[in-house]
């Protein structure tokens, strides 16, 4: 199986050796997202519910960049630097992705680039068509 790159205007600009999405058969996987404004590169300071909401923007444009949307996620990993922070999170996340329910796993770790509070990869099942 060919893993590539997928073109993401909408992603903010990588800051490492990295691609914001690949295509591995029929998956397209995204790397993390953290609060970056694609539009100016700067990190979206504030709480872990308007973090989170800059976070599932970004997603949402690579998911569009990508011919693909909300219902297309199969697994999602959430980043949080503070399980405190899990329910204003959440309540952004149910909001995306509304009755679509993908499978997930939230971790708490110690930190994350450029101090972000949230991060979230995510997989999306994609058939080559």
């Amino acid at each position: 199986m060919t893993v590539s790159p997928v073109p993401t205007p909408s992603a903010p600009a990588v800051a490492g050796p990295y691609s914001p999405a690949v295509r591995a058969g029929d998956w397209l996987i995204l790397a993390g997202q953290v609060p970056l404004d694609p539009a100016t590169g700067q990190f979206v300071t504030g709480d872990a519910a308007t973090q989170a909401r800059r976070v599932l923007d970004n997603i949402l444009g690579v998911l569009a960049d990508c011919g693909a949307s909300v219902v297309d996620v199969a697994k999602t990993t959430v980043f949080v630097t503070d399980l405190g922070d899990f329910a204003a999170m959440n309540d952004v996340y149910a909001e995306v992705f509304g009755d679509h329910r993908p499978a997930r796993s939230t971790v708490e770790v110690s930190a994350l680039p450029g101090g972000a509070k949230v991060e979230i990869e995510t997989w999306v099942y994609l058939p080559v068509t």
